[in-house]
């Protein structure tokens, strides 16, 4: 009698099925999103992939009109340009020979300097070096002079002893 009188009530299974129905229904908003993300991802790099592609076939492009013109960039490269260029009114001569001794003057020391440049992160080292040298250094001039006080009183006792 007891398991007749324990039915569920109607309003009860209704609203578990209801909310079992939104549990479902957040499941599947979930994964739809889901799905739009990567769809929008996949999008954005085919798209992104299309303008490389884009930039790549007009850099073809423009080798090929190169390798085209490849005779006529020959003999312009060949060709001296000195008659093509400006002409320099006579009082500014001067000025153009002092610059084009200080281009020439900078040319020549451009190779120095640059190894100037590339020995800056080396300082450092090189000073640690130098005081590590020195060190060495002080103490042979030490040593040094102590050789030289040995050989001077040695010197001394030979002069005694030949004198005695």
């Amino acid at each position: 009698t007891l398991d007749l009188t324990c039915r569920k009530n109607p309003c009860f299974v209704k609203f578990s099925e209801m909310e079992k129905m939104a549990k479902i229904q957040a499941e599947i908003n979930e994964v739809q999103s889901l799905l739009l993300s990567a769809t929008i991802v996949s999008t954005s790099q085919f798209y992104f992939i299309g303008q490389k592609c884009e930039i790549l076939q007009d850099m073809n492009r423009h080798l090929e009109a190169i390798l085209k013109e490849k005779r006529t960039l020959r003999k312009r490269l060949i060709k001296p340009r000195c008659q093509e260029s400006l002409p320099i009114e006579a009082t500014f001569h001067k000025y153009l020979v002092e610059l084009l001794a200080e281009a020439v003057t900078f040319i020549e020391n451009l190779e120095s300097h640059l190894q100037t440049l590339r020995s800056i992160p080396q300082i450092p080292n090189i000073m640690k070096n130098m005081d590590a040298a020195l060190t060495k250094t002080e103490v042979l001039v030490m040593e040094l002079e102590e050789l030289a006080e040995d050989i001077l009183k040695w010197r001394e006792l030979q002069k005694e002893v030949y004198s005695d």
